[in-house]
C-alpha cells in the first residue's frame, strides 16, 4: 500500500491505495473530483498533478509529448492517469471538477 497525501481545493486528503494502481483512479475513488477529460489516455492534460515529494515512475514518451504542448509548467508536473503507484507520494491536484464546473470525463481504465 502507498500513502497518498493530496492537496486539493477542499484541503489536504490523506489515504492509502494499492501499489500498481493508476493514481487518477486512487484520487477519484477517495472522493477527489479530479478531471480526466480524455479518459486516461495522456491526450488532454486535465488530470495534472504537481508532485511535492515521493517517488513516481518515469515519464512515458506520450506523457512528455502532451505536457510539452503546455507553457510554463513546473518540472514536477505529471499526468495522474500515467502514474502507477509504487510508493508514498505527496501531491497537489491541479484541476478539479468542483472548481472548474466541467464534467470530470470518462473514468479511466485500470
Amino acid at each position: 500500500m502507498a500513502q497518498i497525501t493530496a492537496e486539493t481545493a477542499n484541503g489536504t486528503v490523506v489515504f492509502n491505495c494499492e501499489t500498481g494502481r493508476k493514481l487518477v483512479l486512487c484520487l477519484e475513488d477517495n472522493g477527489i473530483d479530479i478531471l480526466h477529460r480524455c479518459g486516461g489516455n495522456a491526450r488532454c492534460t486535465t488530470c495534472r498533478v504537481k508532485i511535492i515529494s515521493g517517488e513516481v515512475d518515469e515519464m512515458s514518451d506520450a506523457e512528455r509529448a502532451i505536457l510539452s504542448t503546455k507553457a510554463d509548467l513546473p518540472p514536477n508536473t505529471r499526468l495522474s492517469c500515467q502514474i502507477r503507484l509504487s510508493g508514498d507520494i505527496h501531491l497537489e491536484v491541479v484541476n478539479q471538477a468542483g472548481v472548474t464546473g466541467l464534467d470530470p470525463g470518462p473514468r479511466p481504465t485500470e
